[in-house]
């Protein structure tokens, strides 16, 4: 063994650690040119470690001849023993032990290969292993003798994306990556390991590792990747790879790449906010998707058939920015002509849609900004038109001649090359709710008040129209589209118009629910075209090939369309929403392009009647200029009238006031409590999850439903309006009752559709009917239908006949134990709650503030809980 005793082998982790830091050692300079030419006396010690035998020479040959007296072996040291032949999976299993021992004693090792090794014949002075870490670095030394950079952050003055395409961190990245995939775990579960399982079960090419969980555990990598997104990327990607074919070795078979999908990003940037700053950058954005190309095949990896001779030239691998061009033939020496080699050519998906700017997120006076997005792989067709999306991407430059022919000088049009893409619509946001958010929403529904507390969370800051907040509710939840045998498909989502007098709320009642609605989209009709609403064609600027614009109803598909001035659209523009608003789709027939649009989305429309005011004395189709078809196709019409009312108008100016005090940033800590809401209000937050929850997991089903009333219901409306004169009812009117009766059970979360929702469906019908006639039949009709009309909505004649009773039970209590008359008595508020849920009546504080309760001199004491009566001398009397 070379060294002898006193050598000791650099291999543990401190002896190699010493070997990298330890300063070169000084060399003596040269005296004369002659050591630089056979005399080495004066050499590198470096390459003359220690004097020997020369041994070569013109007889080195000999050195190999036989020499009988020398070639034999020392028996003491011979092992003659017999060893039987590892197989392969032994190797593997001794070399798997070797390791985990390895890990235990804290020995870190360089290649497997030296399991099988002694250390000390592969000794090396530490100004060895300096250099060779040295050329490490700089790239110029074989991957597997790389050692570890302990410092990847110190880039040694390089550039980001120079230093990680350099061997050494490009290996160190490597390693670190590949450590974080497999050894990183979340409550005892190995998180990557488990997606790289379930991918490959479902035969995909990608999986997702977000980036706040890549920063905690290794910063570095964290760091890197948004300045060198391409180069990062890129590494990545091969080591998720191998980790794969290191699980299943046949999966290359399914797919060719594995891709690492980047989300969560910390930092959204706006369309409009992209500069040069963020140029081959990692950025993410949120975004409406307008328009969307074909799934086009392009080219990844690249091969040429030379012409003349027939050689196959490449791989080339060909990039987003420029076209590859092989130069000369190695097998000829000809400079072409070349031909792609379909055969051999590797290809990939392809697409390019068109962000634009959501239209809750454009500043007010601005025109929405829009950004191309170039879909590749598995992210092809993820996304369609009218979808709102959120991309991590890199945002890159893309050479464009046109653009310099117009402006005259280099302009680089730019895009975004997704990474990760994710829609976001009511499943996305439904998987985002944590268990503490679906307990609270099933905790809310099992409350019997739960329909008043969701109808005075909407728009809390208007002051009554519970009617129509009540509609606006119904709409928001929506009921159940059928599609009986893909046949015949009956829509769910309910259309509501808003008319009435100005300064009533319209416009504010609209703006709300684009906040609260999951997916809104709000126009007006002043400034709606027909193909504005619906879609357009236009021709594409790259190919010049004809492509679909989505429209406000394509882009509020399973959504809202909010349209206001809706009596201002022209009759043109207007008539072009027809099949929508039923049908719920959009059919275009233009520039060779024959295909139907989905727009299955409620309409919300707000309208001003004729001359500015609604005349009560006229029917609702004189009032408003709109025709008979349009309006059959509103499932409820509310109108608004501003009538002078004293008490009405009193408090209706004390609620302004109290909510501009409550809001005022300034405001008095004493009044706050005077005009704190009550506890029926949900927040806004948890009001949009109770709705998306309810939209996406409840689907009542009609059983059991009193189709006899219903029947009933249909065929009187139908005799008044043939009566009247007024609006006209058809069987859309039959449809709209169902689909109101289901949207109210899925505010209750409820399975099946109740006698309570249906009866709640008629009212609402009854009303929107009865509302929209004239002064003079309205009085008669309300008679008429008074049955229906009073479902949960007064109960003031009924709790005062309760309340009477009670107190002519105390009155007569009190006269048989006290001979003095009394003229107060007191009745537990308990007492009355229990009488009311008898009869099924459950919230009595309305009756407090009715006028029959203080005509008959009640009050009531909130803070004792009592009723406090006043008994008149008369009834004393006639007592």
């Amino acid at each position: 063994m070379p060294g002898g005793e006193d050598s000791s082998p650099i291999g543990t982790p401190s002896d190699r650690r010493q070997a990298l830091t330890s300063p070169v050692q000084d060399f003596e300079p040269f005296e004369d040119e002659g050591a630089l030419f056979g005399d080495t006396s004066q050499a590198d010690p470096i390459e003359n470690e220690e004097d020997g035998e020369e041994l070569f020479g013109d007889n080195m040959e000999n050195d190999y001849r036989p020499m009988p007296g020398l070639d034999r072996y020392d028996i003491d040291n011979l092992d003659d023993d017999d060893y039987d032949i590892m197989s392969e999976t032994e190797r593997r299993a001794a070399e798997e032990e070797l390791r985990r021992r390895d890990r235990e004693m804290g020995i870190t090792r360089r290649d497997d290969r030296e399991l099988f090794y002694d250390k000390s014949d592969e000794e090396e002075e530490p100004q060895h292993k300096r250099r060779r870490a040295e050329k490490a670095i700089a790239g110029d030394t074989d991957v597997d003798m790389i050692e570890s950079i302990e410092n990847l952050e110190d880039t040694k003055g390089f550039t980001i994306k120079e230093w990680v395409c350099m061997v050494g961190p490009r290996t160190e990245i490597v390693n670190r990556f590949k450590n974080f995939l497999r050894t990183y775990n979340s409550k005892g579960h190995y998180i990557y390991k488990d997606r790289i399982r379930r991918m490959c079960e479902n035969n995909q090419s990608s999986f997702t590792v977000e980036f706040p969980t890549l920063a905690n555990e290794e910063h570095v990598l964290a760091y890197f990747l948004p300045e060198a997104p391409f180069q990062m990327l890129e590494i990545f990607d091969e080591v998720a790879k191998e980790i794969v074919l290191s699980i299943y070795p046949s999966y290359e078979r399914v797919t060719s790449e594995i891709h690492v999908r980047i989300s969560d990003l910390p930092l959204i940037e706006e369309l409009r906010t992209f500069r040069k700053l963020h140029v081959n950058q990692l950025v993410r954005t949120l975004g409406v998707v307008t328009a969307t190309t074909g799934v086009l095949p392009q080219l990844s990896v690249i091969k040429f058939d030379c012409n003349r001779c027939g050689f196959i030239l490449g791989p080339f691998v060909q990039s987003q920015h420029s076209e590859v061009q092989p130069g000369s033939c190695p097998e000829c020496q000809s400079s072409g002509p070349f031909m792609v080699n379909m055969e051999q050519t590797v290809y990939r998906n392809y697409q390019k849609v068109t962000l634009q700017e959501s239209p809750g997120r454009i500043p007010a006076g601005r025109v929405p900004r829009s950004k191309d997005c170039i879909l590749l792989a598995d992210l092809c067709d993820r996304c369609k038109p009218g979808d709102e999306v959120d991309v991590t991407g890199v945002y890159t430059n893309n050479y464009d001649g046109s653009l310099n022919t117009d402006q005259g000088f280099p302009v680089f049009s730019t895009v975004i090359v997704a990474n990760h893409l994710v829609v976001k619509d009511c499943k996305q946001i439904v998987q985002s709710l944590t268990d503490d958010d679906v307990n609270a929403i099933i905790k809310m529904s099992k409350d019997h008040r739960i329909l008043d507390r969701i109808v005075a969370s909407i728009a809390p800051s208007i002051y009554g129209h519970d009617y129509m907040k009540r509609a606006l509710a119904l709409a928001l939840f929506g009921g159940e589209p059928k599609n009986p045998g893909q046949k015949h498909k009956v829509r769910g989502d309910i259309n509501v118009l808003i008319c009435g007098d100005p300064g009533t709320a319209k416009s504010q009642f609209l703006k709300f629910v684009e906040k609260i609605a999951p997916r809104a989209v709000f126009t007006t009709g002043q400034g709606a075209s027909a193909v504005g609403l619906t879609a357009y064609v236009r021709r594409g600027q790259a190919s010049r090939d004809w492509t679909l614009e989505a429209g406000a109803l394509v882009l509020a598909d399973h959504g809202v369309c909010l349209i206001d001035e809706f009596d201002k659209m022209n009759d043109q523009d207007r008539t072009s929403i027809h099949e929508a608003m039923e049908q719920q789709s959009i059919s275009i027939s233009k520039a060779g392009i024959v295909t139907s649009l989905q727009a299955r989305c409620s309409v919300i429309a707000a309208a001003n009647p004729i001359g500015g005011r609604y005349d009560a004395s006229m029917t609702f189709a004189e009032n408003v200029n709109l025709s008979d078809p349009i309006l059959s196709r509103f499932d409820i019409l509310c109108v608004v009238r501003d009538e002078v009312d004293p008490i009405q108008d009193e408090h209706l100016a004390r609620f302004v006031v109290a909510s501009h005090i409550k809001h005022h940033p300034a405001r008095i800590n004493e009044n706050v409590e005077e005009i704190e809401s009550d506890d029926l209000s949900i927040s806004q937050e948890m009001l949009k999850k109770y709705i998306v929850y309810a939209r996406e997991n409840i689907h009542p089903k009609l059983q059991n439903m009193d189709q006899d009333k219903v029947a009933n219901i249909y065929s009187q409306l139908r005799q008044e309006s043939l009566a009247t004169g007024s609006l006209p009812i058809t069987v859309r009117h039959i449809e709209s009752i169902i689909r109101m009766a289901e949207a109210n059970a899925k505010i209750h979360l409820r399975d099946y559709v109740h006698e309570d929702d249906v009866n709640m469906a008629i009212r609402m019908m009854l009303e929107s009917f009865v509302e929209t006639q004239k002064y003079s039949v309205m009085k008669s009709m309300k008679q008429v239908f008074q049955r229906y009309l009073l479902f949960k909505k007064d109960h003031s004649e009924l709790l005062f006949y309760i309340l009477r009773q009670l107190a002519k039970d105390q009155l007569t209590f009190i006269r048989g134990t006290n001979t003095a008359d009394a003229l107060t008595i007191e009745i537990d508020e308990k007492d009355l709650i229990d009488k009311a849920k008898q009869i099924d009546i459950r919230d009595v504080k309305p009756f407090y503030q009715s006028s029959i309760f203080e005509a008959n001199n009640f009050v009531y004491d909130s803070k004792r809980k009592v009723i406090i009566h006043t008994v008149p001398e008369t009834l004393l009397a006639e007592d």
